[in-house]
């Protein structure tokens, strides 16, 4: 299942995810950066959890339930951290503002009241090479006291 809907695939099972959800179903949100899953660009989540979909072999993902960045929204409402994140004014290029917001949900949903210390751990596993992390740092801490974030 992917964002929600069955979906019935015919590639190569040993394609990975990011190119199936990008070439075979046109869900470009999920970046394809490093191939290396260094970057965290290429972030979903595979059963509430985020992973490098550049590193998923699809065919190891049947009855898995897959989110992508287009799945969170609801609607025309965008995710909390997305809007924190245009709010203010995080992004430059684009590139690893998906990743980030995919690895930044199910870090929030279990950790309702982290520290900055706990965030800037969190993202550990995403490079953003445009930005200084500080102002990615305070859009998540501007969520925290606002909203609490499910999955």
């Amino acid at each position: 299942m992917i964002n929600g809907e069955e979906r019935s695939l015919t590639c190569d099972p040993r394609t990975p995810l990011v190119d199936v959800l990008r070439n075979e179903l046109r869900l470009t949100g999920t970046r394809n950066v490093c191939r290396e899953g260094y970057c965290g660009a290429c972030s979903v989540h595979v059963d509430g959890k985020p992973m490098s979909s550049c590193l998923l072999p699809v065919g190891t993902l049947e009855g898995r339930d897959i989110v992508t960045i287009e799945g969170i929204s609801q609607g025309d409402k965008l995710d909390v951290i997305q809007q924190a994140f245009i709010d203010l004014d995080v992004i430059q290029c684009g590139m690893c503002f998906p990743g980030m917001v995919m690895t930044l949900r199910p870090f929030l949903r279990d950790n309702p009241s982290p520290s900055r210390d706990a965030v800037k751990f969190a993202l550990v596993g995403n490079v953003c090479r445009c930005t200084g992390y500080e102002r990615i740092i305070d859009a998540v801490m501007s969520v925290v006291d606002a909203t609490e974030v499910t999955e």
